[in-house]
Parts: structure tokens; C-alpha cells; sequence
């Protein structure tokens, strides 16, 4: 792969400040480019200053949706060193999205390389306050100018980064969930282990019906039948009933998280037994009934661990751990933000210094 080439800005944008900064509002200077076409494959690779895209009306990603995306984050550590946390994980599922997608494949390695490179040069967008971090997205979409169902023959591969504070406003206090009973995410066979903009897009419509009904997240049933759990609207979920972590296997149409890899490992080392399997809606709601669901909670890089509080289920609300944070997802955010925030002892090498 070719060096990566920089072009520095000459307009500097105002940084934000303090620990209250909202989500996905503010980008940084510059972003990282990069091309693909059939001749060239994967290239030229830039950092440039921040600017908007150029599109003509029939580009094809506007007509067939053919894109995907990841998320990730960099965080500043007390010693003031910046940090990434388990980025070729992102990049390999990049990779799973793009074989579905029918998108060329990227190099892990370059990619990796090149966050490394773009949040180097953007350090000082590096929040320091507590629970503040530099969110990081990477994405992909179709670039021919072409009015017809096929696989585009060109990209634009970009990274933009923008600081952020806590994903929920209200930081790590239970959320309340809804779980949905006529639309669905995503099927198996289809693209619900992809990260593409399509499962996001066919999710708003329940999220704006929860919103209205004073709820945080929409939690999925299965496509097919209806009746097995599958994730929240921008998390996994995990719960623990009768003393095991139990949380929905991966059968295809569930986005494999990053952090829900980190929980599940952290969790065995802890000495829980943990089950990866179909569970039921009326085995939940069962386990709510008789007390036998302690904890339940999401888990996702842009929120780490969110407790929940509350759960409905077809007019019913049932109180989950007393309304209030449970032992287990404390932990797993102490640790994972510990890792994260170089706070804490790393023994599985999940955070990387960059500088």
C-alpha cells in the first residue's frame, strides 16, 4: 500500500470544552481518504482537511444503499497518552460487511495504520474530561454514476472523528426498553450482522414509537418467528437469570460488538458461566415475573455498558435489579472503561498507546 500523503488544513475549527459535549455534533479538522477502483484497487491514501463530498445525483450509493460503517473510539489516559481500544476488530468486521455487501475488502493493518496516523495528528481534539473520548468512524459507500442493481466498480473509503461525552445523556443510569412486537431489524440471511446504514434506517420508525412512549431503546424479537431476543436498537443485551450471564447467540442477523466480545471473555474470567444461545421473549419475561432476572444490560461501544432499568412487554413494565445499576454491569464498566482509560491492569492487550 502506498504511504499515506497529508495535507494540513488553514482554517482551524473551535474545539469544544467542559464534560457536557453532545454526541455526533462536532468533527474534527481533517479526515482520512482513500479510493477504490477495479484498475487500481485499493489507493491512494490522504489525510486532508474536513470538507463535504461532492455527489452527483446518481451515484449509487444514494439509489441502492450499497455502504457500510464502523465505530470505535480513542481515549486520553491520566498520564495524557491516547489510546485504542481492540482496533482490528472493527476493522476485521469491516471486512464481514464488505463480503456481504459486495464491497472490495480493505487491509486490516493499513487501516489500523491509518487511525493511527489521523487521531495522531488530531491529539488535541483528544478530550480530557472524565468520560469524554474521541469517537471514530470509518466508513465505505458506492461511488458510480450509474442508475441500475449491481455492485458499483468504485469507493470512497473515509474516517472522520468527533469528540463526544456519554452516548446516553444520562451517562450509566438504568435506561428503560420496549420490546417490539411489529417491526423487525433484520433477518438471518440477511444484513443484521453487517454494520450498514439499511438496519439503522428500518430501526427508526420503533425507536420514534418508543421515544413517544417514554422509552430509551427498542429491544428486537427475531424476524421469523417473532419470539427470541435478539439485540437492542444500538447495543447487544445481556442478562443474568438465576445466576448465569445469558445473551443472544450470534445466528446472523445479531451484530457481532466488539464490547460484547470483551464482556462475554471478561465475564468467564470472572468465573460466571455464560450461555450463548435463542432465548425467548416468555422465558424473560418469565424470569422478570419470578425474580430470577437480576440484571439485564446492553452493551456497544458508543454507550461501553447501559444498565436497564425497566423492561415492557405488551402493557406490562417490569423493574429490573430495583431500578438501579446491578453488581455485574458495574463491574463491567469499571473494568472495560478501566482498560479503555488505562486505569486498570490490561492482561489481554486490548489497549493500544498510540502517542
Amino acid at each position: 500500500m502506498e504511504k499515506i500523503s497529508v495535507t494540513l488544513t488553514k482554517n482551524l475549527k473551535e474545539k469544544p470544552k467542559g464534560p457536557d459535549i453532545p454526541f455526533g455534533v462536532f468533527t474534527t479538522d481533517h479526515m482520512f481518504l482513500m479510493n477504490y477502483d477495479r484498475e487500481n484497487g485499493w489507493h491512494d491514501p490522504r489525510i486532508v482537511p474536513y470538507a463535504p463530498f461532492q455527489m452527483d445525483p446518481a451515484c449509487m450509493v444514494l439509489h441502492y444503499a450499497q455502504e457500510i460503517f464502523e465505530g470505535m473510539k480513542a481515549y486520553r489516559d491520566a498520564e495524557g497518552k491516547i489510546r485504542l481500544f481492540r482496533p482490528e476488530e472493527n476493522f476485521k468486521r469491516m471486512n464481514s460487511s464488505c463480503e456481504r455487501m459486495s464491497i472490495p475488502q480493505i487491509d486490516v493493518d493499513f487501516c489500523v495504520e491509518a487511525v493511527k496516523q489521523l487521531v495522531t495528528l488530531e491529539k488535541d481534539w483528544v478530550p480530557t474530561a472524565p468520560n469524554t473520548s474521541l469517537y471514530i468512524r470509518p466508513f465505505i459507500f458506492a461511488t458510480d454514476i450509474h442508475v441500475g442493481v449491481h455492485a458499483s466498480h468504485t469507493y470512497q473509503f473515509c474516517v472522520i472523528l468527533s469528540p463526544v461525552g456519554p452516548y446516553y445523556a444520562t451517562g450509566l443510569a438504568p435506561v428503560s426498553i420496549m420490546i417490539e412486537e411489529e417491526d423487525v431489524r433484520a433477518v438471518r440471511g440477511g444484513t443484521g450482522f453487517t454494520k450498514c446504514g439499511g438496519n439503522y434506517a428500518a430501526s427508526l420508525r420503533a425507536g420514534e414509537k418508543a421515544e413517544e412512549k417514554g422509552f430509551s431503546q427498542v429491544l428486537w424479537l427475531d424476524g421469523v418467528e417473532r419470539k427470541y431476543i435478539e439485540e437492542v436498537g444500538s447495543m447487544n443485551v445481556l442478562f443474568k437469570i438465576g445466576g448465569k450471564i445469558v445473551t443472544p447467540a450470534l445466528n446472523g442477523s445479531i451484530l457481532p460488538g466488539i464490547t460484547r466480545k470483551s464482556c462475554l471473555q471478561l465475564l468467564r474470567d470472572k468465573g460466571f458461566e455464560v450461555e450463548e444461545r435463542r432465548l425467548s421473549v416468555e422465558e424473560l419475561i418469565s424470569a422478570a415475573r419470578d425474580g430470577s432476572l437480576e440484571e439485564a444490560f446492553g452493551s456497544g461501544t458508543a454507550a461501553v455498558v447501559s444498565p436497564i432499568g425497566t423492561l415492557y412487554y405488551k402493557g406490562e413494565t417490569f423493574t429490573i435489579s430495583g431500578g438501579g445499576i446491578g453488581p455485574v454491569a458495574q463491574d463491567l464498566y469499571d473494568t472495560l472503561t478501566g482498560i479503555q482509560w488505562g486505569k486498570v491492569a490490561d492482561p489481554y492487550g486490548w489497549s493500544q498507546v498510540i502517542c
